[in-house]
């Protein structure tokens, strides 16, 4: 099997350019630290639900799109692995969490162990 790290987050709309290529630089540094894959996805038929949705998990606003995102991994040792060289990487390393593309407070993220994997 493998393990994942999901993200879920809502980026302004007039952000999306800048945080698709925030995106792109993040998932090169992964996949170049050993990720086995790296995906951003940008909703399509995401409506807001009676008691729970991803708009209403991420606090969606006027203006804004859902991002939903995830990081496959061998296993949570070598995700464990990979996150600290990603983190520690000078690309990423000394980014401003104030001039990101997204509201960081409003991301929802975690690690996830598959049950079921074709």
């Amino acid at each position: 099997m493998s393990y994942v790290d999901g993200f879920v987050l809502a980026v302004p709309k007039k952000n999306l350019a800048a945080y698709r290529a925030l995106a792109r630089k993040a998932g090169k540094v992964w996949m170049e630290h050993g990720a086995q894959a790296y995906m951003e996805t940008v909703e399509d038929d995401v409506a807001p639900g009676k008691t729970t949705s991803f708009p209403q998990a991420v606090k969606l606003k006027p203006g804004e799109v859902v991002v939903f995102s995830w990081i496959v991994y061998k296993t949570r040792a070598q995700r464990d692995k990979i996150n600290k060289r990603v983190l520690n990487d000078p690309r990423l390393a000394n980014m401003d969490p104030k001039k990101m593309p997204f509201d960081l407070k409003r991301m929802i993220y975690g690690g996830f162990k598959p049950i079921v994997s074709f």
